[in-house]
């Protein structure tokens, strides 16, 4: 159901506040947010299950469980929170009062994390998973409410665009900044613990910079329509399940993010022990990343050329052959690794932009077929899904070292690893995130095939996204194929 801001009934002036452009800072203080969502979607999958296993002394198998369990969490969690949000009506806006409770809680917690008592084993790994798990939570309060406000901010498909965009542009920021700074204090100086601390503080600031920032800026954000919280969790489920695009959808992008997950898990072990040096993942990092920002305006064109499906296929095939191409790192130059990295990269770029454009055109279907807006619904299931994903890449590569009988360890006290296990972080890192992407076509595939099913193809036109049904003008119909690529 959509509301207009000022509450008039005549349809021209909805759409007049619908289209009334945003003020730059809500625009760009909305993207501020991205620097927390990228820096905890990253950090944690980057370094927490090396720091398990290689500073307090872990086992794998312990340390894969300490770190997913508490992300898996949020499949319970955040379609709550959306939930709850949906039905919020209090001072301030529904939305912005759990940006602020996420803002202050997170950041300490994620401090914490890394700030573990002198303890090794089944104690260390308790101890990071309880914390692990209250910081999740407080991640899950400020993101879910936070990835739906850009559909209730503005009715206008091109505004909606542009504070996108600004998020886009953040999030990369984020993923960089963090990716390549957190591994980089951690290693820095001679004592790993304490690196480890220092890190989590600098990091715990970045995440309080971005939340706290985007709460006080998006202040005199408007609120133009309000998303319908489904009535209960299963019935959250449910409208999922029922949905067979969105379900397509968003397995495709779970097993791809299982795919990165398991990459990003593997990235500080490939730099220890088959490059040979711990500082070697901020290159790595960097390397991965760094073609984010400068590549992506090439994916969007793509898509815009040949279709965001089609692009979004790219993007999984080339990140399948650059991930299959690091398995001869070990025999050759670290060179041909690192440029099989930046290849991920190219790859990665896509990887982050275009699943949420799919995203976005199948709620705007949704919208547009049932005459409900249930955005809130579905980034709920979607956060939830991706969230699971990320946190099962590190306990699948925790999986590979304990079959391969990796070693675990004390910062002070580095062990010599068997063959095999050097064999399986090699593995782990190459090709088992390439079987994974593969999988992920097939299932892109389904999805397209689901979108053409109900007649928009894998591309609807953003405009239909009013809630209020069907077009009833042919002037207010969805744009073709073709009239699509040509522009308006």
């Amino acid at each position: 159901m959509t509301h207009a801001a000022s509450g008039a009934d005549d349809g021209r002036g909805a759409a007049a506040v619908r289209a009334a452009p945003l003020p730059r800072a809500v625009r760009i203080g909305y993207g501020l947010g991205s620097l927390a969502t990228g820096t905890f979607g990253t950090v944690p999958g980057l370094i927490l299950l090396y720091y398990l296993t290689d500073v307090l002394a872990v086992p794998p198998a312990v340390a894969g469980a300490a770190v997913f369990l508490p992300k898996a969490w949020d499949v319970l969690i955040n379609p709550v929170i959306g939930a709850v949000a949906d039905r919020s009506r209090v001072q301030g806006g529904s939305r912005r009062p759990f940006l602020l409770v996420g803002a202050v809680t997170l950041p300490p917690l994620f401090a914490l994390i890394f700030a573990a008592p002198p303890w090794h084993g089944a104690a260390a790994a308790g101890y990071v998973a309880l914390l692990f798990l209250l910081a999740a939570t407080a991640y899950a309060v400020f993101q879910v409410p936070y990835v739906t406000m850009p559909a209730e901010m503005t009715g206008d498909p091109a505004e909606r665009g542009r504070v996108l965009g600004w998020r886009v542009a953040f999030l990369g920021a984020a993923i960089l900044l963090s990716g390549a700074l957190a591994p980089a204090l951690a290693h820095a100086g001679g004592d790993a613990a304490a690196g480890y601390r220092r890190m989590g503080v600098v990091i715990g600031l970045l995440l309080a910079a971005g939340m706290l920032g985007a709460w006080r800026t998006t202040r005199a954000a408007p609120v133009v329509a309000r998303s319908e919280a489904e009535g209960s969790l299963r019935a959250q489920f449910a409208a999922g399940r029922d949905n067979r695009a969105f379900a397509a959808l968003a397995g495709m992008w779970a097993v791809q993010a299982l795919a990165v997950g398991v990459m990003l898990a593997g990235t500080q072990y490939f730099a220890t022990y088959t490059l040979r040096s711990a500082g070697a993942v901020t290159w790595l990092f960097v390397c991965m990343i760094g073609p984010l920002l400068l590549v992506m305006p090439l994916w969007n064109r793509l898509a815009r050329a040949r279709g965001t499906g089609y692009a979004q296929g790219c993007a999984s095939l080339l990140f399948t052959g650059a991930s299959a191409a690091l398995f001869p790192t070990p025999y050759t130059a670290p060179a041909v690794g690192y440029a099989a990295v930046a290849l991920v990269g190219v790859a990665y770029a896509g990887l982050q932009l275009l699943p949420l454009t799919l995203l976005a055109h199948t709620l705007a279907a949704d919208a547009a077929r049932t005459g409900r807006r249930r955005a809130a619904t579905f980034t709920g299931l979607w956060t939830a899904v991706e969230t699971l994903a990320l946190a099962l890449g590190p306990a699948l590569f925790a999986l590979v070292l304990t079959v391969t009988g990796f070693h675990s360890s004390a910062a002070d006290r580095r062990v010599a690893q068997p063959p095999a296990a050097l064999t399986g972080i090699t593995v782990g890192m190459s090709l088992l995130p390439a079987v994974l992407s593969s999988a992920a076509l097939l299932l892109l595939r389904r999805f397209r095939r689901e979108s053409a099913r109900l007649g928009h193809g894998d591309e609807v036109d953003p405009d239909t996204d009013s809630g209020a049904g069907a077009p009833s003008t042919a002037a207010d119909a969805p744009r073709t194929q073709e009239e699509r690529h040509r522009g308006p």
